[in-house]
């Protein structure tokens, strides 16, 4: 076992952030395919991520965070 799952912080700060995640993927309007091939990420790295399982890197969080940026703005486009 690491160090890292020693620390009873680490599993809720992923769970708290796959929650954030699965939440803005879901108001931008991307299924879980569309954000890993936006992100430019492996699917099976996404659904790790999700479920809380996977720290993944900062490059990684990067990659989620752009292509959700941009799925919101034209999500919001299309609204207006």
């Amino acid at each position: 076992m690491s160090v890292v799952e020693n620390l009873p912080a680490v599993p809720f700060m992923r769970a708290g952030l796959a929650r954030r995640i699965i939440r803005r993927r879901r108001q931008a309007g991307l299924t879980q395919a569309e954000l890993a091939k936006r992100a430019g990420i492996r699917p099976e790295t996404r659904c790790r991520i999700e479920k809380g399982k996977e720290t993944a890197g900062t490059v990684v969080f990067q990659k989620i965070h752009r292509a959700l940026e941009v799925a919101q703005r034209e999500a919001d486009a299309l609204g207006d």
